[in-house]
C-alpha cells in the first residue's frame, strides 16, 4: 500500500448502491487490460478498446488507436506495438520493459454546434479550424460545446510507482490517493477529480461493475466529489469496474462556448 491513500483528504462515501440494468445505458467507451498488476522479467499486457452497450463486450464499433499513448513508469513515451482495428474492437498489446506504473491514455478533443436556420435544427460535428467555415451566417440560436475527452488504464510490473500518474492540467484528470494498481474489494479507495489541475468539486461519478452481461443486473455506485475534488469508493466484490465522470458547463475557450469535460477510466479490484 502506498502511504498516500491513508491520507487524510476530506472525501464523500458513496452516496448510493444500486443494482441497474446494464442494457439500460447509453453507449460507452472503454479499454480493457488483460491484467493489471504482472510480475517476472518480461510481461506484456493486452488491450481491448471500444464503444459498446454492454461493458467490456465488444457489440458496436472500436476505439480508434490513433488517440492512444502509453506513458512508462519513468514518464517517457512508450509504444502501443501489434495495433489492430476490427469491426467492433481494436487491440494492441504493451511490452512492460520498465518495473513501476504504465498509464494507458485515450485522449482528444473536438467540437459540436447546433443552430437553426429557416426553422430547421441542425447539427455539425469538427475541430476548431472547421468551425468558422461551419456555421451559415445566417444561422440563429448557435449553440457551441467544446468536448475534452479522456479515457484511462493503468498496469504495473512489480512495485507501485507514481511518476506515470502525473496529471497534465488539461481537462478531466483522475488523482490516485489510492493507487489504481493497489485496490482490494474489503478496502475503501479514494481518489481525487481535478479539472484543468484544480479540483472538481460537486462531480457526479458513476462507477459500473463489468462483465454483466450474464446477470440480472450489475452493481452501480454513484458517488460525488467533495470540495477538494475528493471521492471515495467501497467496492462491493472483486472485479473489473468502469469509472465515468463528467464536468459540463462553464465557458470554454471559444467565444459565445460551453465545455464539457469528460473522464473514464477502467479499475481492477482484487480479492482479498
Amino acid at each position: 500500500m502506498i502511504s498516500a491513500r491513508r491520507g487524510a483528504l476530506a472525501a464523500l462515501s458513496i452516496a448510493a448502491a444500486l443494482a441497474v440494468p446494464a442494457a439500460a445505458s447509453a453507449h460507452r467507451q472503454w479499454m480493457l487490460p488483460s491484467a493489471t498488476v504482472l510480475s517476472g522479467s518480461d510481461p506484456w499486457i493486452t488491450v481491448d478498446a471500444a464503444v459498446s452497450n454492454d461493458l467490456f463486450y465488444f457489440d458496436h464499433v472500436p476505439m480508434r488507436l490513433d488517440g492512444i499513448a502509453v506513458i512508462a513508469p519513468d514518464g517517457s513515451k512508450a509504444e502501443i506495438k501489434n495495433g489492430a482495428t476490427g469491426k467492433y474492437r481494436s487491440t494492441f498489446d504493451v511490452q512492460l520493459d520498465k518495473p513501476g506504473t504504465y498509464k494507458i491514455v485515450n485522449a482528444g478533443e473536438g467540437l459540436m454546434a447546433s443552430y437553426k436556420q429557416g426553422g430547421e435544427t441542425k447539427r455539425w460535428r469538427g475541430s476548431a479550424e472547421g468551425l468558422a467555415t461551419a456555421i451559415p451566417k445566417d444561422a440563429t440560436e448557435v449553440r457551441i460545446i467544446e468536448n475534452q475527452r479522456r479515457a484511462e488504464v493503468f498496469a504495473t510490473r512489480g512495485a507501485p510507482t507514481m511518476e506515470a500518474l502525473k496529471l497534465t492540467g488539461k481537462g478531466l484528470e483522475l488523482e490516485p490517493v489510492t493507487h489504481p494498481n493497489d485496490l482490494v474489494a474489503s478496502e475503501e479507495a479514494t481518489f481525487r477529480l481535478m479539472l484543468d489541475g484544480k479540483p472538481a468539486s460537486g462531480v457526479e461519478v458513476d462507477i459500473i461493475e463489468g462483465d454483466g452481461r450474464y446477470r440480472a443486473s450489475s452493481a452501480e455506485l454513484k458517488v460525488k466529489t467533495g470540495a477538494d475534488g475528493a471521492f471515495t469508493v467501497k467496492w462491493p466484490e472483486a472485479g473489473m469496474y468502469w469509472l465515468e465522470a463528467s464536468a459540463r458547463g462553464g465557458p470554454g475557450s471559444l467565444p459565445n462556448s460551453e465545455r464539457n469535460a469528460s473522464y473514464v477510466a477502467t479499475l481492477e479490484v482484487l480479492p482479498d
